[in-house]
This record gives C-alpha cells, sequence and structure tokens, in this order.
C-alpha cells in the first residue's frame, strides 16, 4: 500500500517546482537577484563619503539593502505575483488537487529563501570586490545575521502572502505594491541615514518591520562604536526580535484566514 506524501513532503517538491518556474521567467530573475545589487552599484560610486569613523556609505548601505532585499524578495515578490496566479486561475486548480494548503506555502517559502541567500551572497560578493566592503570577524555577529535573515525572510513571506488579498487584481498588483516598499526603504533609512530623516519618518517607520531589519543589519556589519549614531544610541536586538515576531505572527494569522484562492 502505498503511503501518502505527508504535507511538508508535498511542499518541498512544491518548492522545487517554484524555483524551476522562477528560473525560466529571466526578466523576475534578474530583477529580483540583480536590481539590488545594481543599487549598490549606483550608489556606492554616487556617494563616497564616511559617514561615521570607519564606516563608508557603501558599508552602510549593503546593510541597508541586504534588509530592503528580503522584502523585495518576500513581501513584494508573493505580493505581486499570487494575485497574478489566482487571475490565471493557477490556485483554484491547485485548490481543486489533494495537495495541502500548507504544502503550497511551503513551496513559496522556499522559493523565497533560495532566492534570498543567492541575492545576499551577490550583494556582498560586489560589495566586497567593488567597493571595498568588510566583513565581521565576530561569530556573534554571524548569529545574529542568520537569525535576521531567517526571521526576517519568514516574515517578510508571511506578510506577503497575507497582503495578496489586498491587490482587486493581478495587473494592479504591482501599482498597489511597490509605492509601498520604495515609501518604506526611504523612511527605514535603506537610502538615508536614518538619524538624519525627520522624527515623524522615524516614528512611522518603526511601525514597520523593514526599519528593524536595517537596524539588525546594521549591527551586523557597522561596527559597534556606530550605535551611538541610533535614535537610541544602541541596537535594540531584543527589541527587534520582538517586532519581527509580532509582524510574522500577524501575516500568518491573515494568510490563514483570509487567503483567498480564486477571484470573488
Amino acid at each position: 500500500m502505498n503511503q501518502i506524501p505527508s504535507a511538508l513532503s508535498l511542499g518541498i517538491r512544491r518548492g522545487g517546482l517554484e524555483i524551476r518556474q522562477f528560473a525560466r521567467q529571466r526578466e523576475s530573475v534578474v530583477f529580483t537577484l540583480l536590481f539590488p545589487v545594481i543599487l549598490l552599484a549606483i550608489f556606492g560610486s554616487v556617494f563616497k563619503d564616511t559617514i561615521a569613523p570607519g564606516v563608508t556609505f557603501s558599508q552602510y548601505f549593503l546593510a541597508g539593502m541586504i534588509a530592503s532585499g528580503l522584502v523585495n524578495t518576500g513581501f513584494q515578490a508573493l505580493a505581486i505575483t499570487i494575485p497574478l496566479e489566482r487571475d490565471f486561475g493557477a490556485l483554484k486548480r491547485l485548490r481543486g488537487t489533494p495537495m495541502p494548503a500548507s504544502s503550497y506555502f511551503i513551496g513559496k517559502s522556499i522559493l523565497i529563501f533560495v532566492s534570498m541567500v543567492i541575492q545576499i551572497l551577490l550583494l556582498l560578493g560586489f560589495g566586497i570586490l567593488f567597493f571595498g566592503v568588510s566583513l565581521p570577524t565576530d561569530i556573534s555577529k554571524w548569529i545574529t545575521f542568520t537569525w535576521l535573515v531567517l526571521l526576517g525572510s519568514a516574515c517578510s513571506t508571511a506578510l506577503g502572502i497575507a497582503f495578496s488579498i489586498v491587490p482587486k487584481s493581478g495587473r494592479g498588483a504591482s501599482a498597489v505594491v511597490s509605492p509601498i516598499v520604495i515609501i518604506l526603504q526611504f523612511f527605514s533609512g535603506v537610502f538615508f541615514v536614518f538619524t538624519q530623516l525627520p522624527s515623524w519618518m522615524q516614528q512611522v517607520a518603526a511601525i514597520f518591520p523593514l526599519k528593524w531589519l536595517t537596524q539588525g543589519m546594521r549591527s551586523v556589519f557597522l561596527p559597534d562604536s556606530f550605535a551611538s549614531q541610533e535614535v537610541t544610541k544602541g541596537w535594540e536586538t531584543g527589541k527587534t526580535v520582538v517586532i519581527l515576531v509580532v509582524w510574522l505572527v500577524i501575516g500568518i494569522f491573515f494568510s490563514v484566514r483570509k487567503f483567498k484562492w480564486d477571484r470573488d
């Protein structure tokens, strides 16, 4: 008697299929994986100042781009592609198969994680080769980096799936999602030193996870002395964990309760 595959094993297989489908879409591959590298090349070439002792703008910007990449790869990509799949009827057909809904979500999570790892490696390699970015030598910073990537990826994925119910159609999804991401990037200290932004921007940004991801990544890639440049004169690592977990729970709740498999 054949054993019925578990939701996890089906999700892993679904993840492999998602990766193959993504790899066939050359435009999406280039935009998702190389766009942050292109931004690093542009900003790193234009702004060559030292913003603090031992901290170049490229070093600061790399931390922001890695954090922003988690949002672009997870939240933005899913909130745009899922409505398109819904419009094409792909989700409705999947819902009609024996595959559990959880397997679909696992497959998407695998795609996002793999894309994110490739993007981070490209950013680190490009930053080291062309802008002299230095990597941390303290093992504790790499531990922080690891949980930031894992928690940030999970949070971004859950929120992307949850937000996919907002766009009314696949065609309009990009117009709804992209401006939100761009605004949050400006508000969260990705493109500018966070403490140089107006206080109202800082307060708005503090509500959302991107600000905390960028601050967390700064704690990894910038010297500890730079913590004095932060709003509270510290990295606030514990608060970062709490806020990311809260947003993760919110994303999972709405993903499970409100997700739409077909158009109304």
